[in-house]
């Protein structure tokens, strides 16, 4: 185990509808690294989690509510997928704050599957080079973003990204690396 990421805070937001694996590799990872990570949500409580958007997955406890979240608690953003997790959070107002001022932040946000659709929402996709779950490209790029569809992992400054479950080794590693580099600037 390694502590490259001792002291960062992490906030995942999701709800109801988070892909299961989506959430516990990269928060695995993150947690291994050394990171402390914090659920957000929508609601108190528990969280449904799926398995391919149709299988009940078991839930995971909510640990502040995102509305009662300020970017300045947190070092990074972890924003999984699964349909209709980033589906009802583009929906809530705080939520979409949350993730266009975590943006505007310049502190790193990493997105997977159909995670992106939130950053649709905060309007911090244009301009911006990324993947994601086949499904919403068209979204990303009538929101103004360059889609790669042929990349595991695609790191943009600030932002990574990645297609979906298959390419979760590499989303892992990724964000581990990237937010290392954050939490740990080399200086020049």
């Amino acid at each position: 185990m390694t502590q490259e990421l001792q002291g960062m805070r992490v906030a995942i937001l999701a709800t109801d509808g988070v892909e299961r694996v989506e959430l516990d590799l990269p928060r695995g990872a993150l947690q291994g690294a050394g990171a402390k990570t914090e659920i957000l949500s929508l609601h108190p409580g528990e969280i449904q989690a799926r398995q391919f958007d149709l299988n009940g997955a078991g839930t995971f406890p909510v640990d502040r509510l995102v509305a009662d979240a300020s970017v300045g608690d947190y070092d990074a953003l972890l924003l999984p997928g699964g349909t209709m997790n980033p589906d009802q959070l583009r929906m809530d107002r705080d939520a979409v704050r949350f993730v266009k001022d975590f943006m505007a932040s310049g502190k790193p946000v990493a997105s997977i599957c159909h995670g992106p659709w939130t950053l649709v929402e905060a309007d911090a996709v244009r301009g911006r080079r990324l993947t994601s779950w086949p499904s919403i490209r068209t979204d990303l790029r009538n929101a103004g973003a360059e889609v790669v569809a042929d990349q595991e992992v695609v790191v943009d400054g600030q932002l990574i990204t990645s297609r979906g479950p298959a390419d979760l080794p590499a989303f892992c590693a990724t964000i581990v690396e990237q937010f290392a580099r954050a939490h740990h600037p080399v200086p020049g």
